[in-house]
């Protein structure tokens, strides 16, 4: 059966009133749980179709149409079709009033709760207006201390450049996918980024890539091509002596570590001041030595083909770092040089920090920027170096 309408005008007016009002109550609920998890408004068709939507639920508009579906009910009669027209007007209009209503809702209740806050003590979501975040990077790009400069044309190429990403990241993803991009469509090797809640970037310093045997080979030592015949069980790292045959005999050259062999040839790291006793047209013979730890040597090496670096950072008197444990710090203190006195290497992590203590530091260039300015900050927010 067909609804029929209601026998007088008041209880025909209730009807209108009350389902517009249920448009509303509807449509200001979506646009809240819109604005509260997508972080902006509802599109206002959207609000109209879930307040519409309810509307018809309610008055059962599928039976109406069932004459046009092939039922076997009369049509509607006018004065029926007169008022669910009217009220489907009305229901449009106050969903669009419910959707900014409860769009203002949300934002009154994430203040008054402390939303904000709370996103930047918890990984919060990069703010964004649109479908995507927008970064661009700033005119000016430092060069990272302890890494190789990138080419000026790097630099120039970058610099105002915009990228985009997608939304509903955190400030820490979207900072690892910038960095990812920066390595792989630019041959940047390390990238040092501050971002802030909106995606700004407030700091870019960049280091070039690490190529070739240089950067992994230790102070004090070069890398030669020798003629040679290493033995067959000898492979990369291994230390060798490096003989020559002459008409006296056999004499052992100088001492290195393989680090290549092609076909004949073999790439020997050894000291700078022994590499001129090396001739190279004359013909070697390698012979595999026992391990050997050279600590010192490995460390370095290993330091520059990685992502972290060394700095040394002074204590400035009273700032956070006076009377802090070397243990403390979020980073690894490989020495304490104090004002007076011998340097301290590796120290005890309970060694208490005093002022004018030089400490030498590993860690990435972002931490090691916080140190720096917590060793030096006498009255502002304290540096997140701790553990």
């Amino acid at each position: 059966m067909i609804q029929q309408l209601p026998s007088t005008p008041v209880d025909t007016l209730a009807r209108i009133v009350g389902l517009a009002v249920l448009s509303g109550a509807v449509a200001g609920a979506v646009a809240f749980a819109h604005r509260w998890y997508a972080r902006e408004r509802i599109p206002n068709g959207v609000a109209v179709l879930a307040g519409i939507g309810a509307v018809g639920i309610a008055t059962s508009t599928w039976r109406t149409l069932q004459p046009f579906l092939g039922g076997t009910q009369d049509l509607v009669a006018p004065t029926e079709a007169a008022v669910t027209v009217v009220s489907f007007v009305l229901a449009g209009l106050t969903a669009l009033v419910g959707a900014r209503l409860g769009d203002r809702l949300t934002t009154n209740v994430a203040a008054l709760s402390g939303a904000t806050k709370l996103d930047d003590d918890v990984s919060r979501i990069v703010g964004a207006v649109g479908r995507v975040v927008a970064v661009t990077l700033p005119e000016s790009i430092h060069d990272i201390d302890g890494h190789d400069a990138v080419s000026e044309g790097t630099k120039e190429e970058l610099a105002g450049s915009t990228f985009l990403f997608p939304r509903g990241l955190t400030v820490a993803e979207l900072r690892e996918r910038l960095v990812a991009r920066l390595k792989d469509d630019h041959g940047v090797g390390y990238a040092d980024v501050d971002l802030a809640a909106d995606g700004t970037v407030e700091y870019l310093a960049l280091g070039s890539r690490v190529a070739g045997l240089g950067p992994t080979l230790a102070p004090g030592t070069v890398a030669v091509a020798l003629r040679a015949d290493p033995a067959f069980s000898a492979g990369v790292g291994d230390a060798v002596a490096v003989w020559r045959r002459d008409e006296d005999g056999a004499e052992r050259v100088v001492t290195g570590e393989l680090r290549g062999v092609a076909e004949d040839v073999a790439t020997v790291a050894v000291d700078a001041t022994e590499a001129r006793k090396l001739d190279a047209t004359e013909r070697y013979r390698l012979v595999t030595l026992p391990t050997r730890d050279r600590p010192e040597r490995e460390f370095a090496a290993r330091l520059r083909a990685a992502a972290e670096t060394i700095g040394a950072v002074t204590v400035a008197p009273g700032s956070d770092l006076v009377g802090v444990p070397v243990g403390s710090l979020d980073a690894a203190v490989v020495a304490v040089h104090p004002e007076s006195g011998p340097v301290e290497p590796l120290p005890l992590r309970s060694r208490t920090l005093a002022e004018s203590d030089t400490l030498y530091v590993v860690a990435r260039p972002s931490l090691l920027r916080r140190i720096e300015r917590a060793a030096d900050d006498r009255a502002g927010e304290p540096a997140r170096v701790f553990k």
